[in-house]
């Protein structure tokens, strides 16, 4: 494992649906091996598009906090949930843990 990638960051642990009477296993082929699941390069790379976008988000999250001071900080933070999940950018376990690295970058 990739050791930047922080421990409470989520794998992607969901299977593949596959179609038919007998159970199978979902894989890839990668450098001859077959591999089920997320690769621990794969897992960093979607660490880091969620690091990068919580870092990013702090400088949102301030402005909408400015623009509307009557908002609690969960209510800011819900409204940049909705908008993130809007998009589709990343997965709803992932969204659950950028809104946790975004709470704690505002330290709220």
């Amino acid at each position: 494992m990739n050791p930047r990638v922080p421990d409470d960051f989520p794998r992607d642990v969901t299977p593949a649906s596959l179609s038919g009477a007998q159970p199978k296993l979902a894989g890839r082929l990668i450098e001859g091996k077959f591999v089920a699941g997320q690769t621990d390069d794969e897992r960093y790379e979607r660490w880091d598009v969620c690091e990068d976008l919580a870092q990013q988000l702090v400088a949102k999250a301030r402005k909408d906090a400015a623009k509307y001071p009557q908002h609690s900080c969960e209510v800011t933070l819900q409204r940049i949930r909705r908008a993130i999940e809007v998009k589709g950018w990343i997965s709803v376990v992932e969204t659950d843990w950028l809104m946790e690295r975004l709470r704690t970058l505002l330290d709220w």
